[in-house]
């Protein structure tokens, strides 16, 4: 990628404060061109959203107030920061050509409220005091338009608290305390109950939240930091007089939450992707950042200098990424590349501007420790390198110099695109990311990493013909086994099909194979299958710069393994592969290496990427399966084949069951 014009945030150091402001503006900036006269209107594409194209430009608007509002609160300096001011007035004007419209039931609008907001309720004086006696009206009419919609019962309810701290801090006659107080009461009922500390898990397990009611299985970052643990921060910090004891209670939920949160990062600062929106890509970080925002205190045994880490590094990690910017400078839709495979329908050209919440610790002051302390690297020492998280029923793995997850339990809970990819694969890793299915035609098209994937092999169907992969969508009966043990694993079963019953063990890494961890599955089937079982995904091209494997011709590149029971591709993005281990009288032990080509896009990090994955067939009956699944990041791929050697062994505890 090539920005025709310099961008501060790429290449930034991100090791002061200073330079964190100026990767904040090299995001703002090259919104000025974008900008309607009036300042409300900011267009910068036209893929479109199942919401309609104003509500689209308020929210490429009210995003980046996100960072700005940080900035200003924390004493810094941004001239466009006008632009804002103007927009406001002109968006909330219903007689203008700007005006955004009144919020109707579960209407996108109040979404953006909530950052519009907190620029309002943090920085009154920067984007109210000075406005018109019409356009305060005006702006608190606008806010007061979502009080008594219908709204979903999740997150979004805490938009809805925004506007009404907003319409308090500026002592408006709208706001509304009673409808708060319930939309937090019912915000709290979706916290769930922490988990005692158990065996070598010495600090238990808190603070989590559900984004809805009982039955919504969905603890992503959304439980964190897109939403939840962000807005209880932000409350805590205004309502800390006004409101004491819940004000005391979300400051401990947050200190719980990051113990389990600092997890999901690796020892370069990048997050594991995981679940719905990581378009909104740095955002995943606001959580450590907002800590510094609203002077919480990080919980023993971490200090201000890993928060200060935790943030710096992941910012880093992005500032190395300038295909994540169109050529003039603006955000596209993606991760680190652009790619509308993995997008949600809600997600319009200005919707990555929500990562400006990664910037809330410029509104913490130069003078605060999180600035004033050094940058402590991830702190291992502290942590044990395995952990089990009873909430999002994940088992968060740091061995090998990799940095995973495993995961069952969870799964989307609406008609979600690419909902099976983001919540129901075995894995996740900070390096590999995961992959989207773009269609269903074949294993190219599926991009099944992380999951086993079953097809009818009944006689006389067509391959063409029958029906496509499937992979586990609704895990059963989930559970963590052994947590806090060295015996831990998840367990959960799926049915692909009405006569087809999978159980399915994931088992971390050992100490004597530090880059395998172990699936095993029990199928019992009544029906015979064809199966596909996928490691981890890596960059798709080898050492001369071609395909790995082409698909088309079958030609290979130095670099991949095809071979009975085994698969594995070494490339510039790191070492992956899959192991048969033959196991049992009724084991399936005829599967063949494969390196699949997936679709262009499907993986979230690598725009080209290869696949290893075990073919074979299940016949009627029981089957037992068990697979180790190989990975070493490109970081540390010297010495990968030393790690491919130290074959894991499938634990007495499961082949006791066999």
């Amino acid at each position: 990628m090539v920005l025709l014009q310099p961008n501060a945030f790429v290449d930034n150091p991100f090791q002061t404060r200073e330079d964190v402001q100026r990767g904040l503006i090299g995001l703002l900036d090259p919104l000025a061109p974008h900008t309607s006269p009036g300042g409300a209107v900011i267009d910068i594409g036209n893929t479109s959203t199942h919401y309609d194209t104003r509500a689209v430009a308020f929210e490429t608007f009210a995003r980046p107030l996100w960072g700005l509002t940080s900035l200003l609160v924390g004493g810094g300096k941004y001239e466009g920061a006008e632009r804002w001011f103007r927009g406001l007035a002109s968006g909330t004007d219903p007689t203008g050509p700007e005006y955004w419209g009144a919020s109707k039931a579960k209407d996108q609008r109040m979404v953006e409220m909530s950052p519009m907001s907190f620029a309002i309720a943090l920085a009154p004086d920067v984007f109210f005091e000075n406005q018109s006696p019409t356009a305060k009206e005006n702006i608190a009419a606008f806010l007061d338009s979502c009080q008594n919609q219908a709204m979903p019962d999740t997150n979004w309810l805490w938009f809805r608290v925004f506007a009404n701290l907003a319409l308090r801090s500026i002592k408006s006659p709208l706001f509304n305390p009673e409808r708060m107080e319930r939309d937090l009461a019912r915000l709290d009922s979706f916290q769930l109950a922490p988990h005692p500390p158990t065996g070598d898990d010495l600090v238990g397990s808190a603070g989590w939240s559900r984004d809805g009611p009982e039955g919504v299985m969905q603890l992503d970052y959304y439980s964190g930091s897109f939403a939840i643990q962000f807005a209880q921060m932000v409350y805590a910090k205004m309502c800390a007089e006004s409101d004491p004891k819940r004000a005391a209670s979300y400051r401990q939920r947050a200190q719980d939450y990051v113990r389990d949160f600092v997890y999901y990062f690796d020892d370069e600062g990048n997050g594991i992707p995981f679940g719905r929106s990581m378009i909104y890509r740095f955002a995943i970080i606001s959580t450590f950042s907002a800590m510094a925002l609203c002077d919480v205190a990080p919980p023993a045994p971490l200090e201000w200098g890993h928060i200060k880490g935790l943030v710096l590094r992941h910012l880093r990690t992005w500032g190395r990424q300038p295909a994540i910017f169109r050529s003039d400078g603006t955000l596209n839709i993606g991760y680190v590349y652009e790619q509308m495979h993995m997008t949600e329908n809600y997600n319009s050209p200005g919707s990555p501007y929500w990562c400006c919440k990664a910037f809330a610790c410029l509104g913490a002051p130069a003078t605060h420790p999180f600035w004033t302390s050094d940058e402590l690297a991830w702190p291992t020492a502290l942590f044990p390198p395995i952990k089990a998280l009873p909430d999002p029923y994940h088992i968060m793995v740091r061995s090998g110099g990799h940095t995973f997850l495993l995961s069952s339990g969870q799964t989307a809970h609406y008609a979600l695109r690419n909902g099976t990819a983001k919540y129901s694969k075995y894995s996740y890793s900070s390096t590999f990311g995961f992959c989207c299915s773009t269609g269903d035609l074949d294993l190219e098209h599926l991009a099944a990493d992380g999951a086993l994937a079953l097809r009818d092999n009944s006689p006389g169907i067509d391959a063409c013909d029958s029906d496509t992969w499937r992979v586990r969508r609704v895990p059963l009966n989930a559970r963590i086994v052994g947590r806090g043990t060295p015996e831990v694993h998840l367990r959960s079963g799926w049915r692909p099909f009405p006569d087809v019953e999978v159980e399915t063990w994931l088992v971390p890494p050992t100490s004597d194979s530090p880059n395998y961890y172990l699936r095993v599955h029990k199928v019992v089937a009544g029906r015979p299958l064809r199966s596909a079982e996928a490691g981890w995904a890596t960059y798709g091209q080898g050492e001369d710069g071609r395909a790995l494997v082409q698909a088309f011709s079958g030609e290979t590149s130095k670099g991949g393994l095809e071979a009975d029971g085994e698969a594995r591709a070494t490339t510039a993005g790191g070492s992956v592969g899959v192991v048969d281990l033959a196991v049992g009288s009724s084991s399936n032990a005829k599967r063949t290496g494969k390196l699949v080509q997936s679709d262009p896009g499907s993986n979230v990090i690598f725009a080209r990427s290869v696949l290893p994955t075990l073919m074979g067939e299940v016949p009627v009956g029981t089957t037992w399966i068990a697979t180790a699944v190989f990975g070493v990041p490109g970081a540390v791929v010297t010495g990968a084949d030393a790690e491919w050697a130290k074959r894991p062994r499938v634990p007495e505890y499961i082949l006791k069951e066999m």
